[in-house]
């Protein structure tokens, strides 16, 4: 079993830039009905990428964890 899991992101707040405290992760566009498919983005060596799907900006930042994002509640949840 894996030991991480890989971070969820989504913008249901509407926002250009969305900071992160990873470099790779998945983002799920909104919240169902208005998601995309979950594509899963790695920064690299950059600070930033932009998702294909729905062109949010995301942004790494170093002073947040893996679970925060910059607004707060940018964190996926799943309702399942």
């Amino acid at each position: 079993m894996a030991e991480t899991s890989v971070a969820h992101f989504q913008n249901d707040k509407g926002v250009d830039v969305i900071e992160v405290g990873v470099k790779e992760f998945m983002c799920c566009g909104a919240s169902a009905p208005y998601d995309h498919p979950h594509v899963f983005l790695d920064m690299g060596s950059d600070n930033e990428i932009v998702c294909p799907y729905c062109s949010t900006v995301y942004r790494h930042a170093k002073d947040l964890k893996a679970s925060e994002t910059r607004p707060h509640g940018c964190t996926f949840e799943d309702a399942a």
